[in-house]
């Protein structure tokens, strides 16, 4: 079947959605026994018994059947997807471990104690990230939420936007100790062949991303600006934003009219960071900084979390050109999960669609999926959280007027526990199986080897 070509309305409709949530009995239970064990989990005879696709959880659910809604797959199509999706290094090249529900009486205490705009973010932001360590109802949904998404790694979010390296440790100290506390979920990968390992004992694993290059702000030398690139490195970060959305230092944001590209600074900075082994990441850069950056790279470089300009413009996506230049370094694009990022439906499909066309265009071995999405846990529908005084926008965000809004019903399918329907979906487009595994993982690792490669002096020695 030709990319882009969708199953027959009569070959979809042997396979009912209501079927198949009654005869897939098996699922959590299943996948969670086995993550947990590390044992090997057989392969599904069919995909009414696959433990990828079954759970109680509300939120889960929901997207799966928004999703199987959209996607319509036959009984075929879901079997080879399903057995495929668990067979497949799952990479997401950028993203967020499910989130916790906040404590509501914990927020209310602080409200109450006058706590400042910085702080409440803090509070809020740290309950989320790190209440899976101590909250067995919120560890639990963790777990879950991890083995119904049969991901291996995902390229975690551990840095708060902006270059402030103080700032930047907050999330990296938060997911250090989440894994620390997880140690039967959760690894803290620090190589490529961690990531390897995670997936060949069937558990999971975090890669960590700093969303900022670390400057003291000294302005001594570029040499000491540039210093803590290694620190970090050293710290178990493997890829930094060049830029936010808003200009910096080294070249300009997303979000920035003037579009003014990469300064000399930030060569220097894609310099070092090929020099240390960290991934240059333009996620969030303009387009003329993302294009000097990959000209100026000499490693592979990414852009993990984006989408085709040529399919919808935005802001955060990126035009052939760029691409191609991203690309010509040997690194990725990862299509992200955002319904305004995706526009046409916002959907699963509108996922699809963008991943054919960087693939079309670009070549299969050049496109990931970095979801920029995290699962948030059932419970948060049950806090309620105290008001809050009207607040300004944060200095980083910079999001353009209607950037961020719109309606899109069905912006459930891109749920990120759907994981497993998201290699249905290329299944449904004609993709082969190992075309399927480098764009679900295999890609990424790629990527993160060559970065790896980069400093020999960590190389293992015989």
């Amino acid at each position: 079947m030709p990319h882009g070509t969708s199953p027959t309305r009569t070959e979809a409709d042997q396979f009912h959605r209501r079927d198949f949530l009654a005869t897939a009995a098996a699922l959590a239970a299943l996948s969670l026994e086995s993550s947990a064990s590390g044992a090997d989990v057989p392969e599904p005879s069919n995909p009414d018994r696959d433990p990828l696709l079954v759970t109680q959880n509300p939120v889960i659910a929901r997207a799966r059947d928004a999703a199987l809604e959209v996607l319509k797959p036959s009984k075929a199509q879901l079997q080879r997807g399903l057995a495929l999706h668990r067979d497949a290094l799952v990479f997401d090249t950028y993203g967020f471990a499910p989130r916790a529900a906040v404590d509501g009486p914990a927020l209310l205490a602080a409200a109450e104690a006058g706590a400042t705009d910085a702080e409440w973010q803090n509070l809020q932001e740290e309950m989320g990230m790190t209440r899976a360590a101590a909250v067995a109802e919120e560890r639990a949904e963790f777990a879950e939420a991890m083995a119904c998404s049969g991901v291996t790694c995902i390229f975690q979010n551990a840095g708060e936007e902006g270059q402030d390296p103080l700032r930047l440790m907050k999330r990296l100290s938060r997911f250090t100790f989440l894994t620390d506390m997880l140690r039967g979920t959760l690894v803290r990968a620090t190589r490529p062949d961690d990531i390897e390992a995670a997936r060949a004992a069937r558990r999971h694993c975090l890669y960590l991303t700093g969303n900022g290059v670390p400057l003291p702000q000294q302005w001594s030398t570029v040499e000491d600006e540039l210093s803590y690139v290694r620190l970090f490195f050293h710290l178990g970060i493997r890829m930094m934003h060049v830029t936010y959305n808003r200009r910096n230092m080294l070249g300009d944001g997303c979000a920035e009219t003037a579009n003014g590209g990469l300064s000399d600074l930030g060569r220097a900075a894609i310099a070092e960071m090929n020099r240390v082994g960290v991934i240059a990441d333009v996620a969030h850069s303009g387009w003329q900084t993302s294009l000097e950056a990959a000209r100026a790279s000499k490693r592979p470089m990414v852009a993990s979390h984006t989408t085709c300009d040529a399919l919808q413009h935005h802001i955060r996506a990126k035009p052939d050109e760029v691409i191609k230049a991203i690309c010509d370094t040997g690194g990725l694009i990862g299509i992200c999960c955002i319904p305004q990022f995706l526009g046409r439906t916002g959907d699963i499909s509108a996922l699809l669609d963008h991943i054919d066309y960087a693939v079309q265009k670009f070549g299969v071995e050049h496109v990931g999926i970095g979801t920029d999405v995290a699962h948030t846990s059932q419970h948060a529908a049950s806090v309620k959280l105290p008001k809050r005084e009207k607040r300004r926008t944060r200095f980083e965000a910079l999001w353009p007027k209607d950037a961020l809004g719109g309606t899109w019903p069905r912006a459930g399918s891109l749920g990120w526990t759907n994981w497993p329907l998201f290699t249905v979906g290329l299944v449904q487009r004609g993709y082969k199986d190992d075309d399927i595994r480098r764009i679900l993982g295999g890609n990424m690792l790629r990527v993160c080897r060559a970065a790896w490669e980069a400093v020999p002096q960590l190389t293992p020695q015989n």
